[in-house]
């Protein structure tokens, strides 16, 4: 799977060698004002199955929300990793904290990279909550986007007549 830069117009589904019994799968076509495009493209050593192609396509469409929202939010202008572990350590954090009304607090979390570690201490209910909500849009904000992606997509566009 790589992405490919080409014309617009191409091809979602392709024999590329009759002989060779070579097929392109292509998705996500970004056009350009300059006539070409780029898409994501996947070689099969046959003519894909229907099923062949949405797993493709779908498992693609799972990664890319997967990485929007692991590295996509950032708080205070700090990237937060927010891997499975961290997600269930900010909301048991929060709902601790609400739990107590805040005696909890406060609370140290680690957010940054690997190579610029920051360090953030949430002393306040307030505070933390602003956090945990905003983690929480941000993620439901990448889901949606991913749903609409693949719901968008069309599995007729790759009828080769």
């Amino acid at each position: 799977m790589r992405r490919v830069e080409g014309s617009t117009g191409a091809r979602l589904l392709e024999c590329t060698s009759p002989v060779k019994d070579k097929w392109r799968v292509r998705w996500d076509v970004q056009e350009s004002e300059n006539g070409s495009a780029s898409y994501m493209e996947e070689e099969f050593g046959h003519k894909p199955t229907d099923e062949e192609i949405r797993s493709t396509v779908m498992a693609w469409y799972n990664s890319r929300t997967d990485e929007a929202i692991l590295s996509g939010f950032s708080y205070d202008g700090v990237p937060v990793w927010l891997s499975s572990e961290n997600q269930f350590n900010y909301k048991s954090a929060y709902d601790l904290a609400v739990q107590t009304d805040g005696k909890t607090l406060p609370v140290t979390f680690k957010f940054g990279t690997d190579t610029e570690s920051h360090y953030h201490t949430f002393d306040t209910l307030e505070e933390l909550t602003d956090f945990y909500t905003k983690a929480m849009s941000h993620i439901q904000a990448a889901l949606a986007d991913g749903w609409k992606k693949k719901d968008a997509f069309d599995l007729e566009e790759y009828r080769v007549g």
